[in-house]
């Protein structure tokens, strides 16, 4: 599976882009609960999530041909 990154989660993995390989079938929200669980500074910061480029709610069930994203939210003005 495809896990993006943007803004400052990139900087705090270290990359913009990693796989992982998740069991068939998985819930969303353990596979970010497994991401935050190896980059735990992540926790920090107010994030929101994606799957396959909309707004995730954590409850969707997710296959290694997805992709996540995860990015901090952003305020305007």
């Amino acid at each position: 599976m495809r896990v993006l990154f943007f803004g400052q989660t990139a900087e705090i993995v270290g990359a913009r882009e990693l796989e992982i390989l998740i069991e068939k079938s998985t819930i969303a929200g353990e596979a970010f609960a497994e991401i935050l669980e190896q980059y735990p500074s992540l926790k920090e910061h107010k994030l929101l999530f994606a799957v396959n480029q909309e707004y995730s709610s954590g409850d969707e069930v997710i296959n290694n041909s997805d992709e996540l994203a995860i990015f901090t939210a952003v305020s305007g003005g």
